[in-house]
This record gives C-alpha cells, structure tokens and sequence, in this order.
C-alpha cells in the first residue's frame, strides 16, 4: 500500500491582520455599494424599469449624496459582491447584505467575489483587442504572487517584464504569436505584417496599467510613484487562492480531472466528511461558474443518485451558486433539491428543511431518492425508505406517488415490491405499479 504524498498548504503571510481588522477594511472598500444596496432594496422603481435605470440613480444619488457615476459604481459592485439580486424588475437584498453587519465571514467572501471581478470593475481599453485582454487576465496571478513574494514594494518595470513572459508562455502554449494592433499574424506572414517587439512592450504597458489600476480599484494594492504594493487584503486574498490550489492538489480520492458524474460516483461511497473534502479539491480546480454550471448539467440528468450528490457539491460552493440554483426551482425534477438547498442556505436547520417542500414536492423527492436507492443501494435499505415517506402509511404514500408523476415511479414500485418482505404490501405495490403503468387508478 503505497501513501500519497500531500503537499502542506501555504501559511498566511507574516503580519497578516486578524479576521476582524481585514473584514474591516473590506467594508470601508464596499461601504458605497452597501449604501447603494440598501437604498435599491427598499425603493424598486416603476412597473417594467430596472431599479437603476436613469430617473432612480438621480433620486438615489440625491437620497444618499453620492454624485451620479458614485451610484453606478457602487450599484455595480453591489451586484459583484452579491449584496445585491435582481429578480426580473426587483432589487432584492442577497444574504451577504442581510449578514454584512455581523458575518465578517460574510464581508470577505463578498469582497473575494469583487476581487475576482477586478476586470470588471475596471474595464478595459476600447482600443485593446479581446484576445489580449483575455490574456492579461490569465497572466494577472502570476504578478499578483511576485507581489506578495516580495512583501513590500515592487517596481513596475519587474511588474512589466513577469506581465511580458507570462503572456508570451500563454501564447507559446497555443501556438499563437503576440497581439499587434490589428489582427494577430501567422508564423507565415510577411515581415512587415508581424507586431514589432516595441509594439508589443507598449500594449503590455497598457495592460499593466490597466491591471494595476484594476486592482488598486477594488483595494487589493496601493500604486505609488512608479512601483505597487499589495494591501493587506491584497496580501490575504492571493493567499487565499494559493490554499485552494493545494487543497486542489490534495484530492483524497484522486477525482480533480474527473468529469462532474464521474466525481460523484467517485464520492457515492464516501462518507460525508470525506466526501466535502474531495467536492472541494474537485472545486478548487475549476471556476465556480464552469463548475456549477457541470453540476447543474449533471442533475438535469436520468441518474437521481448524481442528482442528489450535486447538490451536496453545490452546498460545499455555497453563496456563489445561490442565483443558479435559484434559477432551477422552475425545473421539476429540480425542484425539491434546489428548495431544500436554498432554505439551509438561508439558514434553516437542515432538519426543519423538508418543511418548505409542499406535499407533491416530498413525494416527488421521495421516489426520486427511492429511484436512487433502486439502481445503487441495497433492498434492505430501499425497504427502510419506507419509513421516511411524510404520508405515515403505505396505502396513502401509494395513493400520493401514483399521483404525482415521477418519470421512475413504476420501476421504484416494482422493485419495492420485489424487495418488501410483507406479501400483502408487495401486491398492493404491484398493483400500483401496473396501474401508473397502463394508466389506469
């Protein structure tokens, strides 16, 4: 038996400040777009107007004596953080803003979510082509793990020249050659239709700036007179990212490249403890959005044990997958485990859950959690499902599953009563098992 090898995960940087002084100042850096928040919240517009639409950010700059681009600003970073959820015309107030005042847990996951949003706080030059901007972004990390490295003041000009390599590292991966002003050009182009190495230092000057000026947008560094300096939240947050890339590479069950299904059939025998750990190496690998959108595909599927066990994954994401998962409740085969999800997320006891669900949506869950049982779990415990129906006897839970038309019904009703040790519950199964099947009562 071999032991795998882990790597330590990093320590937080000497001097970083406690929870409380960096919550802190994450608040100073949203305070407008938490007032702005608040303000949007409470005074929705018009039937069929956005709530920031031109005629409300007057009143709301007049309400709250911010100017005008003040307002936008903080709207924007309001939605960014997630104070803020637009639900079609309405402003609602997402948990981060319920929770700002006495969750400091709360306040820096908010000003995370805005962090890795720094390029769109501050958009790019007009005059910059996608694709370059594209790999400025990608090549940022490394920048922002020299300025932590040094732990004080960096020149710009080293800034500069790691911003230049990462880049053409990225472009060699890719076969590609640098960005010149118009279109990039093929290894094959005439000399004179390749960029010039002087054009290409210039736009990764701009880019640099535009970066930098990114960053010390949404707190994370200080620019001085020609070098930058990470902020303590700055310094914290880059630690932050290093963290998640050695849980990543700690992966206990070895599932990190896996596709999201076979993740999850991975994890099917773990318990939960060590389940959540390998969600949360799977996770770290990925980007939150490509990795709810993966587990949200995966659940739309015909596996209800998948289904199940992605969302115990989208309870390891959390507050980042909440308007996605809001966005399913719509969907029936969904809806139960996205209801559930958003009650404990919103702070239900996971015991008092169930009771958001109507009576339909439990028995719904039921079969689907039986129809899970059936394909991966053994007869004795597809029996003991009985006993967590919410009808209390089997003649009424029969009456209500019939009812209530899961796809699996007729399959989990025969093999409950294949698998019933009681002969005259296992006919009345039968009998309800051919009736959904030929459609009669």
């Amino acid at each position: 038996m071999t032991t795998r090898r882990t790597r330590p995960a990093p320590r937080p940087p000497e001097g970083t400040p406690p929870r409380t002084e960096l919550a802190r100042q994450a608040r100073a850096v949203l305070a407008d777009a938490v007032r702005v928040a608040h303000w949007a919240a409470g005074a929705p517009g018009p039937a069929g107007s956005p709530p920031l639409a031109a005629h409300a950010l007057e009143r709301a700059a007049t309400a709250l004596e911010l100017s005008p681009a003040q307002v936008r600003a903080g709207w924007d970073r309001a939605r960014l953080a997630g104070l803020i959820e637009l639900h079609g015309d309405t402003a609602r107030p997402g948990w981060r803003l319920r929770a700002w005042d006495r969750d400091d847990s709360a306040v820096l996951r908010g000003w995370v979510a805005l962090f890795d949003a720094w390029s769109l706080v501050h958009a790019a030059p007009g005059d910059i082509e996608t694709g370059a901007v594209a790999e400025a972004v990608e090549a940022v990390p490394q920048v922002l793990s020299l300025l932590q490295l040094s732990a004080g003041a960096v020149p710009v000009p080293a800034l500069l020249d790691l911003l230049g390599q990462r880049i053409a590292e990225l472009q060699e991966e890719r076969c590609e050659v640098p960005y010149g002003p118009g279109r990039p050009a093929g290894p094959g182009a005439p000399a004179a239709e390749r960029p010039a190495p002087a054009r290409s230092a210039e736009l990764n000057a701009l880019l640099l700036d535009w970066a930098l000026e990114g960053l010390a947008a949404v707190g994370a560094l200080t620019l001085g007179d020609g070098h930058a300096t990470l902020t303590p939240l700055g310094n914290w947050a880059v630690w932050v990212k290093l963290e998640q890339i050695c849980v990543a590479a700690q992966s206990p069950a070895g599932n990190i490249e896996q596709s999201a299904a076979d993740m999850l059939l991975g994890c099917a025998r773990l318990t939960p403890g060590p389940a959540r750990d390998e969600y949360r190496a799977w996770l770290a690998a990925r980007t939150v959005t490509s990795a709810v959108a993966e587990l949200l595909a995966v659940a739309r599927g015909q596996d209800a044990l998948l289904r199940g066990l992605a969302f115990e994954a989208l309870r390891v994401v959390g507050a980042p997958a909440e308007p996605e998962v809001r966005a399913v409740v719509a969907d029936q085969s969904l809806r139960p485990y996205a209801l559930l999800w958003l009650a404990e997320y919103e702070g239900s006891d996971p015991d008092d859950a169930q009771d958001v669900l109507s009576r339909e949506e439990a028995t719904w869950l039921w079969v689907d959690t039986a129809a899970a049982v059936a394909d991966h779990g053994e007869t004795g415990l597809l029996v003991r499902h009985l006993d967590s129906a919410v009808q209390g006897t089997v003649p009424a839970l029969l009456d209500e599953v019939r009812a209530v038309g899961h796809p699996r019904t007729v399959q989990v009703l025969v093999a409950l009563a294949a698998a019933h040790p009681d002969p005259a519950l296992a006919k009345a199964m039968r009998r309800a098992a051919f009736q959904v099947h030929t459609g009669g009562v």
